[in-house]
């Protein structure tokens, strides 16, 4: 989903969807800066992470026992984590989202394998080091999310505006490996066709990462793009509908382009 300006010449700012800002940056930031309170003086201490989410958006960690965020979080389990996409000039003119949560570490073996299967299609040299026995998988509960977007360009919401539903997507979640899988396997040109067309990516070798009620996330080298469904998905036969209906949607954008 194209969610650069509309166009308007009129000297008028363009309509702007601060919702699906909000959502996009939560789901294509591959990296983030975590805000943890340090127990004995309750001083604010920032550090650079990697980001992943699960299916519903909540952020995800790998995280050490020897990094100084871990201790901290162990104690006060409340983090901040500040999710910006950079680009050329003034680096204040581009979005960013900052979202507060308490930070959960994932002990349940099903959940962990979960989160590392997730976390490593977004980031797979972490697989050197995420079995490593000091290392462990980390979940944001989201409870307040705010948006800058630029000038004029703000929001604030909670937890529930910006993640994703997952009532009823049993069969959804379940199917993502195979579905992954398959479209990495034998639809690249389809996935490069999405991000380019649909969400003004370059051109590359795109692979799918992840898969949601409300989009396909997609990733090429350190790219990361978003595919966002036109209504919610819940099982895959309704994924693969959506998806035909996509590429379709998708040729027709890129000849337009084409021809203009």
């Amino acid at each position: 989903m194209n969610s650069k300006d509309n166009g308007d010449k009129s000297g008028h700012l363009p309509s702007y969807d601060a919702v699906s800002e909000a959502k996009r940056l939560l789901r294509v930031i591959r990296a983030g800066t975590l805000a943890t309170l340090a127990p004995e003086d309750g001083f604010p201490f920032a550090s650079l992470v990697n980001v992943a989410t699960e299916p519903d958006g909540s952020p995800l960690l790998l995280i050490s026992a020897l990094a100084t965020h871990t201790k901290h979080l162990i104690v006060d389990d409340r983090v901040s984590l500040l999710l910006v996409q950079t680009g050329p000039g003034d680096p204040l003119a581009h979005p960013r989202l900052t979202v507060t949560g308490r930070a959960e570490v994932l002990k349940d073996s099903e959940a962990r394998e979960t989160a590392k299967r997730r976390f490593l299609n977004r980031h797979p040299k972490s697989a050197l080091y995420a079995d490593f026995p000091d290392f462990s998988f980390c979940r944001i509960r989201l409870q307040h999310a705010h948006l800058n977007g630029g000038f004029g360009r703000a929001g604030q919401f909670s937890a529930a505006q910006i993640q994703t539903s997952i009532s009823g997507s049993a069969n959804l979640i379940s199917s993502e490996v195979r579905a992954l899988t398959h479209l990495n396997a034998d639809h690249a040109v389809a996935l490069a066709l999405l991000a380019k067309a649909l969400a003004e990516a370059p051109d590359g070798d795109w692979r799918a990462t992840g898969i949601d009620p409300e989009g396909l996330d997609l990733a090429c080298g350190d790219r990361t793009a978003r595919i966002v469904f036109p209504a919610l998905v819940h099982d895959a036969e309704e994924l693969r509908k959506t998806l035909e209906n996509l590429v379709d949607v998708a040729r027709v954008a890129l000849s337009k382009l084409q021809h203009a």
